[in-house]
């Protein structure tokens, strides 16, 4: 239910997490509507690696970690865009 935040800030790297309900304690409206909006933040993400996976493109990378970070952002993008345009 968590993940880390796209913070550039490597020493100190954001961790978003969600509410978690149990028997005893019933989530409030304010709890359900961030887990909500968590789960509408994570869902293109998740599918852009749905995507990179079926693609197998990065079963061969062989450069630097830092231009696979950015070829990943790239991909991404390109991904969503796809996503939100429908092609």
């Amino acid at each position: 239910m968590g993940f880390l935040g796209l913070d550039d800030d490597g020493d100190n790297p954001v961790v978003v997490t969600g509410f978690k309900a149990t028997r005893a304690r019933k989530l409030a409206p304010a709890e359900r509507e961030a887990n909500r909006i968590l789960a509408a933040g994570r869902t293109p993400v998740e599918r852009g690696f749905a995507h990179l996976k079926n693609w197998r493109i990065l079963t061969k990378l062989r450069t630097d970690h830092a231009r696979a970070t950015h070829l990943l952002r790239a991909l991404l993008v390109l991904t969503n865009i796809e996503a939100t345009t429908g092609n």
